[in-house]
């Protein structure tokens, strides 16, 4: 890795510090002592090949505090984000202000997952079979050719004309079970080969989380070459790690990926003409299988353990028919394979699956792994998933020989890491707190409201609301409202939405980001959302005054993989509620606390509705977990607040 360091500033602290050169070029760059403490500490972790496991609040610049040492490290590293919004944003603007402030020549490169990649093979196609599509379908296709001509880098989040959750995309990417790898005729023009060559040769690589998990759990061929040369690894939003693991380091076979088998065989067919007589009939009769073993699970968007549903007897009959009629499709490719490499690639992706699937209807009893099924409203996933992540975290990324550094906000429950480090299986590492710079004595005001219900009552959504109503009068809105289930944001919603008086965006309406923007360009913008807007959301100014959390999040009790977890916990000994439970909790609670002050201008008021937080002993945790800021459980108090210093 070639670098070029400035001659006179030997260290991350020195370029950081208040005369440093990214003062120069950084338009209101201010100054932060843990900015400079953390590059630092980060800097020798790296310089050591160590591991560090560093929180950093609100405020603190944690984005620069690791660039710069990783930029003059001379080693090749890997930054992982939490989100694709965040890859872009280091990629296309934070790693090109530090290179051009300390004039360093460094190869850089952006690496997403292949669904982020226009498939020239099946885009043409596609184009080529386009009988069946739409209107809309034919004009997308058009647009996407007309991109192809000007784009260098084929990432679909480019074509601006098409909602990134169009279904036309579907057709034009690539999956790992649809990908030709190397006997596409395509190949060398392949927009995700050409990004995997980049990141080959890429002194600093920026993926996600999904990305890094997926790859190294299909070892896949471009990510298993890159990973084993890279010297340092950075996790940003390091607290997801946990979650996004569990759910790539399993197991797991859905509908959509025998329907699409089916689908694709179909295009294959009409391409390279095998002529076998049953294949239509053989495909139909799984999808037909596949739609009855469904229905044969009644439960709509839900999660149950696999003993529960297996117990049925009308399930196990419909599992018993989907499997025959799989293989009946495997023996069919066998002979339709010979004609051509597209349906030899249906024929093993359809042997893989038919395996995947029999192994999974089959007893789990390795006592390590729970499985469990998931249910939409068109499809259902069978999914095996480690009961101990951090065991599994700790044979896959601790036994190398390279820097591994653990980033966030929030990794710690009232400043001990203990519950973050069994979760990702590593006990004797470095940890670092650095609180946020922001005055929250003076910038909020924590209001948790007085006579209101248990949150299990039935009329706790309505009393919350009525609570939160005045709030909002006195803020005019602009309010984030967070709540810890679908179920209760539409109730909400249903109470407020008609009222008039604000202006209400609620999650699924439209994109994220497209929410995000109408909230802050909208008078007296009420926002509603669930999970996804606990984090990674950033609403700085007058727009973002008040959040408002219906409750302490506990994750749901009925959740399979969180029962079964809890039970290993309860026969090993432990407490599940004060082991896993409540730190859990914390956590989230304090991701959400931080959607409210982004900024030293920044006031405003955090609403928590759930009288827990007062009246059980384990209240006092959350609290302590929280910034510093004024506790009160009166409206006249939060109003003056919001009078005197929010408007």
């Amino acid at each position: 890795m070639s670098v070029l360091r400035m001659p006179v500033l030997a260290t991350s602290a020195e370029i950081l510090g208040p005369e440093g050169p990214l003062k120069k070029i950084l338009p209101g760059f201010q100054w932060r002592i843990a900015q400079q403490q953390m590059a630092q500490r980060i800097e020798d972790t790296i310089q050591h090949t160590g591991e560090l496991i560093a929180e950093s609040g609100p405020g603190t610049g944690k984005t620069l505090a690791y660039l710069v040492p990783a930029m003059l490290s001379g080693k090749k590293t890997l930054i992982s984000t939490g989100t694709k919004h965040l890859q872009d944003q280091l990629y296309h603007r934070d790693i090109p202000l530090v290179q051009k402030a300390l004039a360093l020549s460094i190869r850089v490169a952006l690496l997403k997952g292949r669904s982020n990649y226009l498939c020239l093979d099946r885009f043409k196609r596609t184009r080529l079979q386009r009988q069946n599509l739409t209107s809309a379908h034919d004009e997308q296709l058009e647009y996407i050719a007309s991109w192809v001509s000007r784009t260098s880098v084929g990432e679909t989040n480019e074509a601006t004309e098409i909602p990134e959750d169009a279904s036309i995309w579907q057709l034009v990417t690539s999956t790992n079970d649809n990908c030709l790898g190397a006997k596409c005729e395509v190949f060398e023009e392949c927009y995700v080969n050409q990004a995997r060559k980049n990141a080959i040769k890429a002194d600093l690589l920026v993926v996600n989380h999904h990305l890094f998990f997926a790859d190294v759990a299909l070892r896949e061929e471009g990510f298993g070459k890159l990973l084993p040369g890279v010297e340092c690894v950075i996790f940003d939003e390091a607290h997801q790690l946990p979650t996004i693991a569990s759910n790539f380091l399993g197991n797991s076979i859905g509908a959509h990926q025998i329907l699409e088998l089916c689908r694709d065989t179909r295009a294959e067919e009409a391409r390279e003409r095998s002529q076998v007589a049953n294949l239509e009939s053989s495909l139909g009769e799984c999808e037909r299988r596949i739609t009855e073993l469904r229905l044969a699970l009644d439960d709509s968007n839900s999660r149950i353990e696999w003993h529960e549903v297996y117990k049925r007897a009308k399930f196990r009959s419909a599992l018993s028919k989907a499997l025959q009629a799989i293989g009946g499709l495997s023996e069919v490719l066998r002979e339709s394979a010979a004609v051509g490499e597209g349906l030899t690639r249906c024929c093993n992706r359809c042997e893989d699956l038919h395996s995947r699937l029999y192994e999974m209807s089959e007893d789990l009893r390795d006592g390590d792994h729970i499985r469990w099924v998931e249910t939409t409203a068109r499809g259902f996933r069978f999914h095996e998933t480690p009961l101990d992540i951090g065991r599994t975290l700790r044979a896959l990324l601790h036994h190398q020989n390279k820097s591994w550094i653990f980033i966030s906000a929030t990794l710690s429950v009232a400043g001990d890491f203990n519950h973050y480090q069994r979760q990702i299986g590593v006990a004797d590492v470095d940890t670092q707190r650095w609180d946020s710079p922001f005055d929250f004595q003076n910038q909020a005001i924590l209001f948790i409201p007085d006579g209101l219900p248990d949150p299990r009552d039935a009329s706790f959504v309505a009393r919350m609301m009525e609570s939160t109503l005045a709030v909002l009068e006195a803020s005019e809105g602009r309010a984030f409202l967070l709540f810890t289930s679908h179920r209760a944001m539409q109730e909400a919603y249903d109470m407020i939405g008609g009222l008039g008086e604000f202006e209400v965006l609620v999650q699924g309406v439209a994109p994220k980001r497209e929410l995000l923007d109408q909230f802050r360009e909208r008078r007296r913008a009420l926002l509603l959302g669930t999970a996804s807007f606990w984090e990674g959301v950033d609403v700085r100014g007058d727009a973002l005054s008040c959040v408002v959390i219906d409750k302490l999040p506990f994750e749901s009790p009925d959740d399979p993989v969180l029962r079964a977890r809890l039970r290993a916990i309860e026969e090993m000994g432990g407490n599940p509620f004060m082991d896993y439970q409540l730190p859990t909790a914390v956590i989230s609670l304090r991701q959400g606390t931080g959607r409210l002050i982004r900024d030293v201008t920044d006031r405003g008021v955090l609403m928590v509705c759930d009288p827990r937080l007062l009246s059980k002993s384990y209240g006092k945790l959350f609290l302590r977990s929280l910034p510093p800021m004024p506790i009160t459980r009166d409206l006249q108090t939060v109003t003056r607040f919001i009078q005197d210093t929010v408007r």
